[in-house]
C-alpha cells in the first residue's frame, strides 16, 4: 500500500471545525491522520514525502449543480472533460443534473453515468435522476428504482414543476426513499420573456425584465409543500433577497429545507451584463448589488447551505446569439474555489465557512462520500496556494466550452494539487 504524507500544511478541515497547521497522512485510498497530531505521529518509514511549505489542504470540492453534456451533446461537454475541469479547480466529487439526452429518468441512464465516470471520469461523478419523466412536470419518475441505481438526488434541472400536486407527491415519496428533491423555481408566466433582472438597467437596456418575485413566489409554494411533507427540500439556486427571507423563515419553522446559491451570483451583479455580454446571461439572471450582497449575508449566517459553480457548457451557436435569444448558463468548474476566494480575501465570509459550503455541507446533504479530512474517510483533498495570482484565460480552460463568466478575470487563490482516493489527478 503506497503511504505518502503532507507535511509543513494549514490543513483546514471544517467537518472538525480544524484550521492548524500539521500534516495528513495518506494510505491507499484513505487519510490515516490529518491535523497536528499527525504531524507529531512522525513519517512512516517508505512514505513519500512532500512538503506544502505552508500551503493550505482542504477537503476536496463537492459541487453540488453540474450539466454535462453527455449523453446526447458530447460537443459541449463529456463526463471526461468535465472531470478534467472539475480536478483543476479542486473539485473532487460532482452531483451531475438528468439534463441529458435521453433525459437520466430511468435507471439504464443512472447506469450509463456510473459506468461512464468509472471507465473515463478523474473524479467521482454522481447522477441525480429527474423528478418527472422527460422533464415534463407531469408524471413522476420511478423513486425507488433510481435510488437503488445510484442516483443521488432529484431534480428537473434547468425545469421548473408548475403542478403544486406533482411537486407535492416528490416531496413525499423522496421522503420515504430519504432522498433530496432539489428545484430551481422559476414561473414560467411571470418570468415569461424576461431575459435579465427586471429594473432600471434593463430598461436603460432596451430588454425585458425579469422579476425577483418569478422566482420566489414558486418557492413560497415549496416551502409551503415541505412543511406539509415533511420532505428534504433543496432550493437549488436562490438569487434574491426575497428568497433568502423565505427560506430562513421555513427553516425557523423547522421545515428540512436547505438553500444553495451559484458562485455567479456571490461575484457578479446585472451590470457586469455590461454591452448585452451573453456569457453574463444565466437562470436566474444577474441580479442587483443589493441581492447579490444579500446572498453573501445568507451565506454568513447559515441560511444558505451551499454554494455550486451551476457549470452550464454552452458552444458558440447557442451563445454568439443577440441577448435575448443566447442561451442561459456559463461553465464554472475552473473558476468555483478562485472566485470563491474572493470572498475570503475581502473578510466577507471566514475561510473555514467557504470551504464548509463548498465542500463538507455539499456532501452531508447529497449523502455523499468526502467534503472531510478525518481518518478514514477518503483521500479526496486539494491542496491550494491561497495567495497566488492568476488570470482566467480562454486557452487555459480544460472544458470543452469556454462560457465563462471570468475570462480575463484576476483571481487570487489557485490549486496546486488535487487527490481523488488518494490518486493524484492534477498538478499545477
Amino acid at each position: 500500500m503506497s503511504v505518502t504524507v503532507f507535511q509543513n500544511a494549514r490543513i483546514v478541515d471544517p467537518s472538525r471545525g480544524l484550521d492548524e497547521v500539521g500534516a495528513i497522512l495518506v494510505e491507499g485510498k484513505k487519510i490515516a491522520a490529518a491535523g497536528a497530531a499527525a504531524h507529531n505521529q512522525g513519517t512512516p518509514e517508505g512514505a513519500k514525502v512532500i512538503d506544502c511549505g505552508g500551503k493550505t489542504i482542504v477537503p476536496g470540492l463537492v459541487d453540488g449543480r453540474v450539466f454535462i453534456g453527455e449523453p446526447g451533446a458530447e460537443h459541449r461537454e463529456t463526463i471526461a472533460s468535465a472531470s478534467r475541469a472539475a480536478a483543476a479547480g479542486g473539485v473532487t466529487s460532482l452531483v451531475m443534473m438528468p439534463d441529458t439526452d435521453p433525459v437520466i429518468d430511468d435507471i439504464a441512464l443512472v447506469e450509463f453515468v456510473l459506468r461512464t465516470a468509472r471507465d473515463t471520469a478523474l473524479v467521482n461523478v454522481f447522477p441525480a435522476a429527474a423528478i418527472t419523466k422527460g422533464l415534463e412536470g407531469r408524471e413522476m419518475t420511478e423513486f425507488g428504482l433510481l435510488r437503488e441505481a445510484g442516483a443521488v438526488a432529484f431534480t428537473d434541472g434547468r425545469h421548473s414543476i408548475a403542478n403544486a400536486l406533482v411537486m407535492r407527491r416528490a416531496l413525499t415519496y423522496a421522503r420515504d426513499f430519504g432522498a433530496v428533491v432539489a428545484h430551481e423555481t422559476l414561473d414560467r408566466d411571470l418570468g415569461a420573456g424576461g431575459v435579465m433582472n427586471e429594473g432600471l438597467f434593463a430598461s436603460w437596456l432596451g430588454l425585458p425584465g425579469m422579476p425577483r418575485e418569478a422566482e420566489t413566489i414558486p418557492l413560497e409554494r415549496d416551502l409551503a409543500l415541505a412543511r406539509l411533507t415533511g420532505g428534504a427540500y433543496h432550493a437549488a439556486k436562490i438569487s434574491t433577497g426575497l428568497a433568502a427571507a423565505a427560506v430562513a423563515r421555513a427553516k425557523a419553522d423547522g421545515a428540512d429545507v436547505t438553500a444553495g446559491v451559484s458562485i455567479n451570483h456571490l461575484s457578479l451583479n446585472e451590470n457586469d451584463v455590461g454591452e448585452y455580454r451573453t456569457f453574463f446571461k444565466l437562470s436566474p439572471p444577474l441580479r442587483a448589488e443589493d441581492d447579490r450582497l444579500a446572498m453573501i449575508e445568507a451565506l454568513r449566517d447559515g441560511t444558505i447551505d451551499i454554494v455550486v459553480s451551476s457549470h452550464d457548457p454552452q458552444d458558440v451557436d447557442t451563445k454568439r446569439l443577440p441577448f435575448a435569444d443566447a442561451a442561459d448558463g456559463a461553465i464554472g468548474l475552473e473558476t468555483l474555489l478562485g472566485a470563491a476566494l474572493r470572498l475570503h480575501h475581502n473578510g466577507d465570509v471566514p475561510l473555514i465557512r467557504l470551504i464548509e459550503v463548498l465542500s463538507t455541507a455539499p456532501a452531508r446533504l447529497f449523502g455523499l462520500p468526502g467534503g472531510t479530512l478525518k481518518p478514514g474517510a477518503p483521500a479526496d483533498l486539494a491542496v491550494l496556494d491561497l495567495d497566488e495570482p492568476w488570470i482566467v484565460r480562454e486557452a487555459d480552460i480544460r472544458s470543452r466550452s469556454k462560457n465563462t463568466c471570468f475570462e480575463g478575470a484576476r483571481l487570487q487563490g489557485r490549486v496546486l494539487r488535487t487527490l481523488v482516493a488518494g490518486r493524484t489527478v492534477f498538478e499545477a
